[in-house]
């Protein structure tokens, strides 16, 4: 599989104030960050575009573009860090081809061998109902 590389200039980065607990300073200072990636101007070749327009995946909108929102972190440094991490991670996950699956039968040994084990299993379980009164 090839390294991925984007360009600073294919994503831009929005500092944002974050939500959740961490009191007056989380009301005052923008720590989260909002990445946005347009799949559409990226410097993907057109097979990747294809791949990641198609990806189901929440944060891809139906124009064609990427919204991360990273909070995690106290600082704005870490939370960039973390938004262009996660936007790498989705975009492999998107691009990578997946191998196609082989249908293959079950043996003629491992069907003998499964109907044996039921065929145990319910000879098990007629020996736990009580005697009938004919026999």
């Amino acid at each position: 599989m090839s390294v991925l590389s984007l360009s600073e200039n294919d994503y831009e980065i929005l500092t944002i104030k974050a939500s959740g607990p961490g009191g007056q300073r989380v009301n005052k200072v923008e720590t989260a960050i909002q990445l946005r990636f347009d799949i559409k101007n990226s410097s993907l070749n057109g097979e990747q575009k294809q791949r990641l327009l198609v990806h189901k995946d929440q944060r891809i909108s139906k124009t064609g573009i990427i919204l991360i929102k990273a909070q995690r972190f106290r600082s704005q440094e870490s939370n960039k860090r973390d938004a262009i991490d996660r936007l790498y991670e989705l975009v492999q996950h998107a691009i990578k081809k997946r191998k196609r699956r082989v249908v293959t039968q079950p043996s003629k040994a491992s069907k003998m061998k499964r109907l044996k084990d039921k065929k145990k299993s319910g000879d098990k379980k007629n020996l736990r109902l009580k005697p009938s009164l004919n026999e």
